[in-house]
């Protein structure tokens, strides 16, 4: 069985949106890079995220239905905005919402559960890269924006966006970029 690499992790990179275009991964293909990115910690296994897929035709609807959402919510909003916006949805061949379930939990803190979805955003983008595809972890304002999420997306009031996961195929190779050195980040708890 193949192990994991270092190498691996190392060479992950998020692909703009803007640079991402068919062919995205076909049903098996992602059930299969979705497999991957559930291989997340998950405290009390509460599983405690869903998919939305969002692809083919839908992806216009979606962008249809962000900018309309944008406008109301800011109606000066710039046709570049608006723009950027849609091209969030309709350049990529496929997203995948990733979607916290943060019901009441007795057990389970709602800090925890939210932290296995997140996991799982970073687990899907290791996936689709490492199945060939580009993608990018995004939220901004639809993530936190209860009228488009349950108005639009569908979620119960007890669910969160974490994220939308854009996957296609990347027409550049996205560049590295500096990263922050671990020994600035590391100190010792010395029990005093």
């Amino acid at each position: 069985m193949p192990m994991l690499t270092l190498a691996a992790l190392d060479s992950r990179r998020s692909v703009p949106t803007r640079q991402l275009a068919t062919p995205g991964p076909d049903p098996d293909q992602l059930l299969r890079i979705l497999r991957s990115a559930s291989r997340v910690p998950d405290h009390g296994k509460r599983v405690p995220f869903r998919f939305l897929r969002v692809a083919g035709v839908d992806r216009a609807h979606l962008a249809d239905a962000a900018s309309a959402r944008l406008r109301e919510r800011e109606p000066e909003a710039s046709d570049a905005a608006l723009d950027k916006l849609r091209t969030r949805f309709l350049m990529p061949p496929l997203t995948v919402c990733v979607i916290a379930r943060l019901g009441p939990d007795e057990k389970i803190p709602e800090s925890e559960r939210l932290a296995t979805a997140s996991c799982v955003c970073l687990l899907l983008l290791q996936a689709a890269q490492a199945e060939g595809y580009g993608a990018q972890w995004l939220t901004g304002w639809i993530a936190y924006d209860r009228a488009f999420l349950e108005g639009t997306l569908g979620l119960a009031e007890d669910e969160q966006l974490v994220g939308t996961i854009a996957i296609g195929t990347p027409l550049v190779e996205a560049p590295e970029r500096e990263r922050p050195d671990p020994a600035t980040l590391l100190s010792d708890w010395t029990g005093a």
